[in-house]
């Protein structure tokens, strides 16, 4: 049943990614029609003919859209002649002038703008989130999360502007941060000490096949229905996987019907000393930053996590501005970097706990898959943003992805390692409104850098941070006696 449990918070953060993937990728995208001498040319979804003022856009239905000259680009590609669009919400809206020679940035700093206030809400949400799954549960908690957030991406579809998207990208964002908290909790309650990493590891794997699978399933539907019903259709996904959770996940596994005896024995005897006593407080946020090792979460998450974000946030426009790539082409190499987050992902949470079941101590364990992961994100961001193919630049950010995934699986662990009950979920929380806190200063120093390469770059430098942070604040990886507090 841990495993069924750990299944559908898998399903409902590939959802979560799909619905923060949305702005992401339908914001700016470049369009290639084909540009033909007859409009009638067989076989032809799209096609293009030039005209006086531009081009004239004819799609397979008939519909007609012509393009004054400046706003489209001739391109040759396969011996074709395209001419290339820039489409979007960001154009839709008339927030972004594709014929202005300032596109590309103001459309980087108005995304970077909205974002800063969807993480301002999701960091308040990651703080109050934790205390909120530490009152009511997991069970409710992720109910109201993903009911909260589900309709806010749904109802991004009303949006008439920059102060109607920002909103509903804030309520977005208030809804999106449950489940990082709420997993922490979860897998401290189903799962024994030595699968907690695993657990970790999936649910941090699933955060990347959302991200995989983001850019072609939002991509094919923005190309197909627009961007309004795409809004509709992903964030409808989570309020129908709201109805699944309540049946399935009825209860803990103290008094789940569905739990056998075996596994019931298994996980509380697994539990060990992080067995929660039932009369037992949460600690208070000031109880919490008064001990030392707490801060290892804290400030480990703040420098380590706006490496993520920024990849999250800017990899589709990255994509468009430096290599030129049209929507199919983002849509089929954006979700390689994911791919080897995924992977990053599970074999992080593996590792640790491969350790431990050869006899190691959490303590030793733990901190090697953070050194081990460290060391791969590295060398992977500068072989990056060196790279001169699009081939060669997604694959090396899949070892980024895939190093900062090892890497974080196990920071996002030491919660339930250092606590045990109703204090888990909050320091959860301290730590993702921390990982905010550092991915808002990322973003406000991103504009006032105009070089992809070296704002990438500047990335590694965030890793040494993160494992000073940790080494030098958490000590031994024990838990800290109640007494203490």
């Amino acid at each position: 049943m841990r495993w069924v449990i750990i299944g559908l918070i898998m399903t409902i953060t590939i959802i979560n990614y799909l619905d923060r993937g949305t702005l992401n990728y339908m914001w700016v995208a470049n369009v290639d029609y084909q540009l033909v001498s007859e409009p009638d040319a067989p076989g032809e979804q799209y096609i293009a003919t030039r005209t006086p003022e531009g081009y004239r856009l004819v799609n397979n239905t008939g519909k007609v859209t012509d393009i004054p000259a400046d706003l489209g680009k001739i391109k040759e590609k396969d011996g074709k002649t395209y001419v290339t669009v820039q489409e979007g919400m960001a154009v839709d809206l008339g927030l972004v002038d594709p014929s202005s020679p300032d596109a590309a940035a103001r459309a980087k700093d108005l995304l970077g703008t909205i974002t800063i206030f969807f993480m301002l809400a999701y960091g308040i949400s990651q703080m109050i989130s934790g205390k909120i799954y530490d009152k009511i549960g997991c069970r409710k908690g992720f109910f109201w999360s993903a009911l909260v957030w589900g309709v806010a991406d749904a109802l991004t579809a009303l949006s008439r502007g920059l102060f109607s998207l920002t909103a509903f990208r804030v309520m977005l964002g208030l809804g999106e941060a449950g489940p990082w908290p709420g997993t922490t909790k979860s897998n401290a309650i189903w799962f024994p000490q030595k699968e907690r990493a695993l657990a970790q590891g999936l649910f941090g794997a699933a955060a990347s096949v959302g991200s995989v699978l983001a850019p072609i399933i939002i991509l094919m539907l923005f190309l197909a229905f627009g961007w309004q019903w795409t809004f509709v259709i992903v964030g409808g996904l989570g309020i129908i996987w709201v109805g699944l959770w309540m049946f399935i996940n009825r209860a803990d596994p103290e008094k789940h019907p569905w739990v056998t005896d075996k596994e019931r024995k298994y996980i509380l005897e697994g539990r060990g000393e992080t067995t929660p006593d039932p009369n037992e407080k949460g600690l208070t946020w000031g109880q919490l930053l008064k001990e030392k090792k707490n801060w290892s979460v804290i400030l480990g998450r703040f420098f380590l996590d706006p490496i993520w974000w920024m990849f999250v946030t800017f990899l589709p426009l990255y994509l468009t501005d430096v290599f030129n790539l049209n929507i199919k082409e983002v849509a089929f190499s954006a979700w390689v970097p994911y791919a080897g987050a995924a992977l990053g992902s599970i074999i992080g949470g593996w590792f640790s706990g491969w350790l431990i079941s050869k006899g190691k101590t959490v303590n030793f364990a733990r901190k090697c898959a953070i050194i081990v992961g460290g060391c791969i994100i590295i060398p992977a961001i500068i072989c990056s943003v060196i790279a001169q193919t699009v081939i060669l630049a997604v694959i090396c950010m899949a070892f980024v992805l895939g190093g900062f995934q090892f890497f974080i699986v196990n920071l996002q662990t030491l919660p339930s390692d250092l606590h045990s009950g109703k204090s888990v979920g909050s320091l959860a929380g301290l730590g993702g409104a921390a990982a905010v806190l550092g991915t808002i200063i990322a973003i406000l120093f991103s504009d006032l850098i105009s070089n992809w390469i070296l704002l990438f770059g500047l990335l590694a430098a965030l890793v040494p941070l993160s494992w000073l942070a940790v080494f030098l604040t958490v000590g031994k990886i024990e838990k800290i006696p109640a007494n203490k507090n």
